[in-house]
C-alpha cells in the first residue's frame, strides 16, 4: 500500500460521528433535523432543570436535615452537566455528547452508592440500595427522549444498566457487614426466608437489582425503537417541508394546497391549452448602465416581488425568472375555468402596480421603471423532463408566440400585446370581461417573427 492511502484502522480512528441511517445528503433535510435536535436538546435541559429542582424540593420533604445537602450538590451538577450536553449535541452520534450522557450517569450511580460524607448515619452499604433510588434514572432517560436521537436513548438504557451493575457488584464486593446481625433477623424470622432476606441490613438483595436493570432496559429500548420511528417521521416531514417550499415558489397558495393532495400531479406528460405571460422592464441595461450593483438588485427585487405577488394573486404559475422579467403560465399544473381570464388580469394589474411603484420612486428622487407584457392563449406541452434534477417544463408554440409578443411592445410603444386568441378565451370564460379590454386596440395581419401566417393582436 502506498503512504498516500490511509489504512482502514486509521479511518475508522477518525470517523467518530456516524449519522442515522437516512437520507442526510440533502442539505435541507439535514438542517430541519438539526434545528429539530437543538429544539429538542433546549426543552431537555429544560426539564432537566424543572425535575432536579422539583426533586430537590422532595429531598428536603424526605430528609429535612443537614446531610440532605450532599444531594442537593449532585443535582446541581447534574444540572451543569445537562448544559453541557446540550452544547456537544447534534445530529447522528457525536463522541462529545455520548461522553458527557456517561458522565451523568456515572455521577448519579456513584451519589446514590456512596455513603453521604455529611451524614453520622453508620450503616452497612447494602442499605444504600434499600431507598428505591434507582428510580430517578427514568428521569434522565425521558429527558433523553426530547432530544429525538434513538442512539441516546439506547445510550442511556445500556449504560446505566452496566454502570449500576458494576456499581452494587463492586459495593457487595468491598462491604463489611454488620457482624451476627444476619444471622439474629434469620432466627427471629425463622420459617420466612424471604421476608428475612428482605429484613437483613447486609443484604444487596441481588435479584431486585437485577430486576430493575433489565426492566430498565426494555424500557429503553422500546423508548429508542419509538424514538427511531419519530426520528424517521420527522425526516419525512422534512421532506414534505422542502418539497412544499420549493412549490411556493412558483405555484400560488391555492395550487400548492392541490398539489400537496396529489401523489403525482407533474409527473404525466400531456398537452393543454394555456396562458402564457411574458414580462421585463424596458431598456433595462440602459438603467443599469453606471449604476450602484446593490441598486441594481433592489431594483429586481422590488420588480419580481410585485410581479410574483399578482401572479399568484391571480392563480398563476411563476416558470421562472428572465433577469430582468419573468414568464408565467395560467392553467398549469391544474386548469381553471378562467385561465385566459386570470392572465389578462394579471397583466393589466401588473401595470397598476407598476405605476404605484413609479410613484413611490419618483417622491424618493428615483427614476421611473417602463415594463412590456405579452400574453397568449395557446397549446403546450407540459411534464417533468431531467434525470435526477427533474423540472416542470412548459414547452410549445404558445411560449414562443408569447415572448414575440412582449418584444412587440418596443414597436408600439406599447405596455400590453396581446394575441386575439386570448382575447376570445377569455370572452368564453367570462362574457362580462370586457373591461379588462378597456383601451385596448386592435391591430389586424400582423407579422410576429417566428410565426408563419399573420396574427391579429391587441395593443395597449
Amino acid at each position: 500500500m502506498s503512504e498516500t492511502t490511509a489504512s482502514p484502522s486509521r479511518l475508522e480512528r477518525f470517523a467518530v460521528t456516524q449519522p442515522d441511517a437516512v437520507d442526510l445528503d440533502n442539505k435541507y433535510t439535514e438542517a430541519a433535523m438539526q434545528r429539530h435536535k437543538q429544539e429538542g436538546l433546549e426543552l431537555a435541559v429544560r426539564a432537566r432543570w424543572i425535575a432536579m429542582a422539583l426533586t430537590g424540593v422532595l429531598l428536603i420533604f424526605l430528609n429535612p436535615q443537614w446531610e440532605v445537602l450532599w444531594y442537593q450538590f449532585i443535582l446541581l451538577v447534574l444540572c451543569a452537566n445537562g448544559w453541557l450536553i446540550r452544547r456537544a449535541g447534534r445530529v447522528g452520534q457525536s463522541r462529545t455528547e455520548l461522553l458527557l450522557i456517561f458522565v451523568d450517569l456515572l455521577i448519579m450511580t456513584l451519589g446514590m452508592i456512596v455513603p453521604n460524607p455529611f451524614s453520622d448515619d453508620v450503616r452497612p452499604l447494602a442499605m444504600q440500595y434499600r431507598f428505591d433510588n434507582f428510580q430517578y434514572f427514568f428521569i434522565i432517560l425521558a429527558a433523553g427522549t426530547l432530544a429525538y436521537s434513538w442512539r441516546t436513548v439506547v445510550a442511556i438504557g445500556s449504560w446505566t444498566a452496566l454502570i449500576w451493575t458494576a456499581g452494587w457488584i463492586i459495593a457487595w464486593w468491598v462491604a463489611t457487614p454488620i457482624p451476627g446481625i444476619s444471622q439474629k433477623v434469620a432466627a427471629a424470622l425463622q420459617g420466612y426466608p424471604d421476608v428475612a432476606e428482605l429484613l437483613d441490613p447486609n443484604s444487596f438483595d441481588i435479584p431486585q437489582r437485577i430486576q430493575q436493570v433489565v426492566v430498565f432496559v426494555m424500557v429503553a429500548v422500546t423508548l429508542g425503537v419509538s424514538m427511531r420511528r419519530l426520528n424517521r417521521l420527522l425526516m419525512s416531514n422534512a421532506g414534505l417541508e422542502r418539497e412544499r417550499a420549493n412549490l411556493s415558489r412558483y405555484f400560488s397558495p391555492n395550487v400548492v394546497d392541490e398539489l400537496s393532495k396529489n401523489d403525482e400531479p407533474l409527473k404525466q406528460v400531456r398537452k393543454a391549452d394555456i396562458a402564457v405571460l411574458f414580462i421585463d422592464i424596458v431598456g433595462f441595461t440602459k438603467f443599469a448602465a453606471g449604476r450602484d450593483p446593490y441598486e441594481v438588485i433592489e431594483v429586481l427585487r422590488g420588480f419580481h416581488a410585485r410581479m410574483e405577488a399578482e401572479v399568484f394573486r391571480h392563480h398563476g404559475t411563476l416558470d421562472k425568472y428572465l433577469g430582468d422579467g419573468l414568464m408565467a403560465t395560467f392553467g398549469t399544473p391544474v386548469a381553471t375555468p378562467l385561465d385566459a381570464s386570470n392572465a389578462l388580469g394579471c397583466a393589466r394589474t401588473m401595470v397598476s402596480v407598476i405605476d404605484e411603484w413609479n410613484q413611490e420612486r419618483l417622491r424618493a428622487g428615483e427614476h421611473d421603471i417602463h415594463v412590456g407584457i405579452g400574453v397568449h392563449f395557446g397549446s403546450v406541452v407540459l411534464g417533468d423532463i431531467g434525470a435526477n434534477r427533474l423540472e416542470f417544463a412548459v414547452i410549445g408554440d404558445a411560449v414562443n408566440v408569447s415572448a414575440k409578443l412582449e418584444a412587440m411592445t418596443r414597436d408600439f410603444q406599447a405596455r400590453i400585446v396581446v394575441s386575439d386568441a386570448l382575447r376570445e378565451q377569455a370572452v368564453r370564460e367570462n362574457p362580462n370581461v370586457g373591461a379588462l379590454m378597456d383601451g385596448f386596440q386592435k391591430r389586424q395581419g400582423q407579422t410576429v417573427r417566428g410565426v408563419e401566417t399573420p396574427m391579429d393582436i391587441w395593443v395597449l
